[in-house]
């Protein structure tokens, strides 16, 4: 399988200087024609105004925030059941991302909600779960360095990682089950989009470019901490030689 293909290190290093360019521009390309024709071309809504236009940024960071949570989540699972030895490395280094795009998600909301709402926070599901999945990210990071032994501090946020899951499908359905200020899904539902196009590509460019992004980080994060652990087992064979 692909996993166990590049458990190797080496492979994964040739892999990642291999995407890693085309992650960079893809990214860059994304983000910029996203952020151009959500601010200067899509329109204005009739109801809310220029302030929509916080979505472009706001809602493909609330996806994000849900989407790293899940990869840390699988991660999780590989590192627990398979042992797969950069399954730790692929959670540790997704936590502070994550963690990023959902206090981005929390500030543009609040940025979005004050000339909506009139208040910049309210206790609804929606708004709540979101902030318990920041603590979420901030406690997976602590467990992450809170011990001696990296292997205990890696299974212990794999732990957390694994039960704090049931906070994603709480997050993506709450204005379903709970009365709450946000509107119901209009981009990824069953009936397909209600989004009009001039405002749905948008979205879908920002999207994309805040996946790339994730994942450009994601490699040299992981790239970074391989090239790291090397160095230092060179520099421990070099110490015993001595």
């Amino acid at each position: 399988m692909a996993f166990d293909y590049f458990a190797n290190p080496a492979r994964f290093l040739r892999l990642a200087n291999a995407v890693l360019p085309w992650c960079v521009g893809a990214t860059v390309i994304l983000l910029a024609s996203g952020l151009y024709l959500g601010l200067f071309v899509a329109p204005a809504d009739y109801q809310q105004g220029e302030s929509v236009r916080i979505m472009y940024v706001h809602v493909p960071a609330a996806w994000m925030a849900m989407f790293v949570y899940t990869n840390i989540a699988i991660a999780s699972i590989l590192s627990l059941i398979w042992r797969h030895p950069l399954a730790d490395l692929a959670a540790s280094a997704s936590a502070p991302i994550g963690a990023a795009f959902t206090f981005l998600a929390l500030v543009t909301g609040s940025l979005w909600g004050k000339p909506m709402w009139g208040t910049w926070w309210v206790w609804d599901a929606r708004l709540t779960s979101v902030l318990i999945l920041f603590f979420l990210y901030l406690g997976h990071m602590a467990l992450t360095h809170a011990f001696d032994n990296p292997a205990r501090g890696a299974k212990a946020a794999a732990v957390l990682a694994l039960v704090g899951f049931v906070n994603v499908p709480i997050i993506k359905f709450s204005v379903d089950w709970w009365n709450t200020l946000h509107q119901p899904a209009s981009v990824f539902r069953a009936g397909g989009p209600t989004i009009h196009p001039d405002m749905l590509w948008p979205l879908i460019a920002m999207g994309l470019g805040y996946t790339l992004f994730y994942i450009t980080l994601l490699l040299l994060r992981i790239k970074s901490d391989l090239i790291g652990a090397r160095l230092r087992t060179l520099d421990s064979l070099r110490q015993d030689a001595a």
